[in-house]
């Protein structure tokens, strides 16, 4: 794994030296309607090796090395396939070659000097490390084009009417780029820039960065054919390489064996007698919350939600997963600062197309790097040590008994002792370390982020607050929700999946070709072919924003889940069907099922999120434990949030909000409470 890297790295460098010479710049050699054209006008060409027959048989052969030979489709990815794929995106954009996959390439000009290259974003990368890493600007200056979200925004808002007149987008002959997309892939709003993109190029393109290059799909009819259909061709690739560092084998990044195994052991886990039980264990950890929010509300005082947010999830995910105590609402601690830097980190290496962190000797030279593993060290003492002592103390049961326990009477219902009391689970005290930092760092940030942006929306909407109080106020009246409960808070939980649509957690699924394959048509209009190696990004974002799938996407409108809707100028494309979701019980949000895959909160096919109703549980729960009792304003603008991509859509500056409390709240509970007695008179 560490060749390819260094591979990937040092090919990435010699492309950017490569394409800042003059080389790339004389006419090209390409038919005139394939021809990519520069910012200067210029057509490009790779003509690198005219005139020296010795550079271009170097060329030709080196790919002829036994280490370059690619591997046997099925099998783990060989330093030859992503070699080949390089190769080939090199020498399409460059020379004369034709596209592998037919898919166009999204790429854009950083400055004047460099042209179009395949780098798009080096610069920004580089620069953004170093800035990470030393604290301060490099000596490198460059003019280049950074996304602004309004200006983004605004531009899906124009080219909506025109994409309307056009549900179906097919690839263009010609492509100009004396305007180009930026994508600024270390920067903070990436989700932003693919739609842009999007918005031009289709339901799939190609996006070449630095060495890598990834198939953009922002579409539900390739997702549904890489996500369910051909699942078993595809496996966390880039994810997996990102993670592995901390979360080792945890479900999120395991192989397909492994992932396999744990999957049969962690899910019975989620039975449902153990979540009746972290309902309550929600609404005490929520209480905790609540506490505060008066104080806050009492003082008048300004309060972050976010932060708010981040420290319930995680205090309810260190009590439910490992019997943990956080306390992290009330108190700072080296733990929590540890996980914090953790969660940070994970974002951090999500953004950072080169992994720099694997340097031999890195840690020696760079700080972060140096607090990371201190903080890592930490975290997985405390695993290990909560590990050993349940292992020590565990009673070997049958999964049927455990399942059928009553957890209200159990001093320790956390899934750690589920895990090790299980009959027939033999984990490793790593395994199973694996799975809870995996649970922790994926169930803990999600959930504040879905909590946060729903109620930055409702906050925009006073009149579906009150609609959303009243249900609260039926269902509840002056005690926190009950399992019971949660099944009939269904505005508060379509409020929620709302916020899932806008704010995708997260915002991209990422996945890499072990075997050749080939992408239906879909919005696209052609069939991309995928070749084995080849890495993936499925936007969830742009699915979940695209007209061609949800009407008036960008409005907050959590009611739509209860109306039809169908595209018949989407080939493949079944539609929404609400019956799916409302007339099953056992469904707490509307699912990829019900959207044929134009909405996936928790992914879809076999490597969905096996936490969903846990984590849709917790959210339903808090939101409407804190709307029963407060309401809530913005701290200056809406406008003033901001927005920002790392492993999840978070905001850039917070969710500052002054909190009240209701001023009807006992004159709704005790109608309530009247007429309840009418009824049992």
């Amino acid at each position: 794994m560490k060749s390819l890297r260094e591979f990937q790295i040092i090919c990435g460098i010699l492309v950017a030296l490569y394409s800042g010479t003059n080389a790339f710049h004389s006419p090209s050699r390409l038919p005139h309607h394939q021809q990519v054209k520069s910012s200067s006008g210029h057509a490009l060409r790779m003509e690198v090796f005219e005139g020296n027959p010795i550079g271009k048989f170097a060329w030709s052969n080196m790919w002829k090395l036994p280490i370059f030979a690619r591997g046997e489709q099925g099998t783990p990815i060989k330093l030859g396939d992503s070699a080949y794929i390089l190769r080939k995106n090199i020498e399409q954009i460059y020379g004369d070659e034709a596209s592998i996959d037919g898919a166009q390439v999204a790429t854009g000009s950083l400055d004047e000097t460099m042209g179009d290259t395949m780098h798009l974003g080096l610069h920004q990368f580089f620069q953004k490390v170093y800035k990470e890493i030393y604290g301060g600007e490099s000596t490198l200056h460059t003019q280049h084009h950074v996304i602004d979200e309004q200006q983004v925004m605004e531009q899906h808002r124009l080219e909506v009417e025109a994409a309307a007149l056009s549900r179906i987008r097919a690839p263009k002959t010609s492509i100009d780029l004396s305007k180009p997309p930026t994508v600024n892939l270390a920067g903070d709003t990436m989700h932003l820039g693919l739609w842009n993109c999007f918005m031009r190029f289709g339901g799939v393109f190609k996006l070449c960065f630095g060495p890598k290059s990834f198939l953009v799909v922002s579409d539900p009819v390739v997702a549904r054919s890489v996500l369910r259909d051909n699942s078993k061709k595809y496996d966390k690739g880039m994810l997996a390489e990102l993670l592995f560092p901390i979360m080792g084998k945890g479900l999120i990044p395991a192989d397909q064996e492994t992932w396999k195994v744990r999957r049969r052991a962690i899910v019975p886990g989620f039975h449902q007698k153990w979540l009746d039980r972290m309902v309550s264990l929600y609404a005490e950890c929520t209480q905790v919350l609540l506490d505060k929010l008066e104080a806050h509300a009492t003082n008048k005082e300004v309060i972050a939600m976010e932060t708010e947010f981040c420290s319930v999830s995680l205090d309810i995910i260190g009590k439910a997963v490992f019997n943990y105590d956080f306390g992290s609402v009330t108190k700072e601690s080296p733990v929590i600062k540890a996980v914090y830097s953790t969660l940070q980190e994970v974002e951090h290496r999500s953004q950072m197309p080169l992994p720099y962190w694997e340097i031999p000797g890195a840690s020696l030279f760079v700080p972060r790097l140096r607090r990371f593993n201190e903080n890592l060290k930490l975290l997985n003492d405390i695993l290990d040590e909560l590990i050993e002592k349940a292992m020590a103390t565990s009673h070997k049961t049958d999964l049927e008994e455990l399942q059928n326990k009553n957890y209200d009477a159990v001093q320790d219902p956390s899934l750690l002792r589920f895990l090790v009391d299980m009959r027939g689970e033999s984990s490793t005290c790593k395994q199973l370390r694996d799975d809870l930092m995996t649970m922790l760092i994926a169930g803990h940030e999600t959930t504040a982020a879905v909590l946060t942006w729903a109620l930055f929306e409702l906050a925009q909407n006073p009149e579906l607050v009150q609609k959303v109080q009243a249900e609260i106020d039926e269902v509840c009246g002056d005690r926190m929700p009950t399992w019971a409960d949660i099944k009939e808070l269904k505005l508060v939980r379509l409020c929620l999946a709302e916020s899932l649509r806008m704010y995708p957690e997260p915002p991209l699924l990422i996945r890499r070709a072990l075997e050749d394959d080939k992408f239906p048509a879909g919005t696209a209009g052609f069939e991309a072919n995928v070749v084995r190696g080849q890495d993936l990004f499925i936007s969830v974002y742009n699915i979940h924003r695209n007209p061609d799938f949800w009407p008036n996407p960008d409005k907050y409108d959590p009611e739509r889940f209860l109306r039809p809707f169908k595209n018949p100028n989407v080939k493949d494309w079944a539609g929404y069907d609400p019956e799916i979701y409302t007339s099953n019980p056992s469904l707490l949000y509307p699912n990829e099922v019900a959207s044929d895959f134009a909405f996936l909160p928790f992914g879809g096919g076999a490597r969905k999120c096996v936490g969903d109703q846990f984590a849709f549980l917790e959210a339903t729960v808090c939101l409407a434990a804190i709307l029963r009792r407060y309401e809530f304003d913005f701290d200056g603008s809406p406008d003033d949030v901001g927005m920002a991509t790392g492993a999840t859509i978070h905001t850039k500056n917070n969710l500052k909000m002054h909190v009240r409390k209701r001023t009807n709240i006992d004159q709704m509970q005790e109608s309530r409470h009247s007429n309840q007695s009418e009824v049992l008179v």
